[in-house]
């Protein structure tokens, strides 16, 4: 499904000028960046959600830890 998100004029020229600067299209540097924010988002998702259920299991340990 297409998309054309809407950009204020700075963020258009910062995604024209690392195109620029990287020989490729507006498009390809726009993909490369959702994608990479949604990975991220993916794994930082992930750890939060393992940290809440670990994080309990240990917490004596680390608050041992701490002293």
């Amino acid at each position: 499904m297409p998309i054309a998100p809407r950009l204020s004029d700075s963020e258009a020229a910062a995604l024209r000028s690392l195109a620029e600067r990287e020989n490729r299209s507006l498009q390809d540097v726009a993909r490369e960046a959702i994608r990479e924010y949604a990975e991220n988002r993916s794994r930082t998702e992930l750890l939060d959600q393992i940290l809440d259920e670990e994080l309990p299991r240990y917490a004596e340990a680390l608050e041992r830890l701490g002293q």
